[in-house]
């Protein structure tokens, strides 16, 4: 029990005192708060020494230097549906890669697939930023040895486009002049650009070819011929290896059922077709909703030349492997055959196995009516052909993908 009533154990000429602005320290108290000070040094310094001692100290992170036989590819957007799909291709076929996004569109359980797959070190890194903010950009770049970078990251719905014009101008436009600074500021000598038909609009002859005059009718057209313009602009004067890809409409997902496409919520009403008939398959909407059924088509809705996401990762290698200091190669990439939304709609049922209401409404703004490309250049000059290009059965790979993962990425 404690004794607060008892006498004092120091006499008061010992302690502390303070006279006229001046303090006498108790000398006990100065040699407890050396001794405190001492200890703190010491363990401080036995810290420093077990960390020197550890194999990792010392040692250079992989991703900062560059290595013999390895090629880093930074993918921008790689936790994105494209993004994720191409940096599952890179790591089977033996580069490292870094991944930066700043996961507005894409999901984080999509990394997580990737470093489960490939967990050794110095393989894949993944990296929280986003490509608007140039002082982390250039971070990036200053701490990491990239080789070729695969720029995927961008806003990519033609309706949204027309909604939010200026999000997409500087998404797209003004994200690419940040990451092409940072490579022309850190000697990154090979980019690989992810490109689109929309920069095409709707032109008056079908196939789609590389020479086709480009007369974007939206503003995400627009944005990506401007990002392209760009590019093709600091090629001249530079000996930077450039590839630029423009394609059309990409569904499908990994074939071994990893990864697929989980948009965000809030953007279903903006989404790609297979997603919107997925969504009508699974009654997670009550319907999907057809927009436009007086084109200048067969039936009447929209024409499009849809890409498997397998083959369309499968041209971004060929790309990297292709490209060649000065030169820029500009390929489009589809199958050459033109679907009809309905052709789609029909196909859809038929790999779900699942009846679709299907809602008949006016043209959404920007949209045009037939678009398919001639690939003729890129299975000439790159070696690539499609060959997923069964409307069913890549629907079908998609569909697995979807039941097995209700919520998306979520559990993940």
């Amino acid at each position: 029990m404690l004794n607060f009533g008892r006498g004092r154990t120091q006499t008061r000429s010992t302690r502390s005192m303070s006279l006229g602005g001046m303090d006498y320290p108790d000398p006990k108290k100065k040699s407890s708060f050396v001794g405190k000070i001492l200890l703190a040094a010491g363990l401080t310094a036995l810290c420093i020494l077990m960390l020197k001692q550890s194999p990792s100290f010392n040692s250079p992170s992989p991703f900062s230097h560059q290595e013999d036989g390895v090629t880093h590819v930074l993918v921008t957007g790689g936790a994105g549906y494209i993004g994720s799909h191409a940096t599952l291709r890179l790591l089977k076929d033996k580069y490292r890669v870094t991944i930066v996004d700043n996961l507005s569109r894409g999901n984080l359980g999509a990394v997580r697939v990737l470093q489960e797959l490939f967990p050794e070190p110095g393989r894949l890194q993944f990296i929280y930023a986003d490509l608007g903010d140039a002082k982390a950009v250039n971070k990036i770049f200053s701490e990491n040895a990239f080789d070729a970078v695969m720029h995927f990251a961008a806003v990519a719905y033609v309706g949204e486009s027309t909604l939010f014009p200026l999000k997409y101008y500087h998404n797209i436009t003004s994200n690419t002049l940040v990451v092409l600074e940072a490579m022309a500021a850190h000697g990154v000598k090979k980019l690989i650009y992810s490109s689109t038909c929309a920069t095409y609009g709707e032109p008056e002859k079908m196939p789609i070819t590389e020479v086709t005059p480009q007369a974007p009718i939206n503003p995400y057209g627009k944005a990506k011929k401007m990002a392209e313009d760009i590019i093709l602009d600091y090629s001249k004067n530079s000996n930077m290896a450039v590839m630029i890809l423009r394609y059309f409409n990409v569904i499908g997902s990994d074939p071994e059922g990893r990864l697929g496409e989980a948009p965000k919520p809030e953007l279903r009403e903006h989404g790609r077709i297979s997603g919107a008939c997925f969504d009508a398959a699974s009654g997670i909407m009550p319907g999907l909703k057809v927009k436009g059924t007086d084109y200048d088509t067969p039936d009447g809705t929209c024409v499009r030349d849809y890409i498997d996401v397998t083959d369309l990762v499968d041209a971004h290698v060929k790309a990297l492997e292709k490209a060649e200091p000065k030169k820029v190669g500009i390929y489009n990439v589809g199958t050459g055959k033109g679907r009809s939304v309905k052709e789609f709609v029909e196909a859809c049922k038929q790999a779900t196995g699942k009846p679709i209401n299907v809602d008949y409404l006016p043209r959404r703004p920007g949209d045009y009516a037939k678009v398919y490309s001639d690939p003729s250049k890129i299975m000439r000059e790159l070696n690539w052909t499609a060959r997923y290009t069964d409307l069913k059965e890549s629907l079908q790979t998609a569909w697995r993908w979807q039941q097995s993962h209700h919520g998306g990425y979520e559990n993940i």
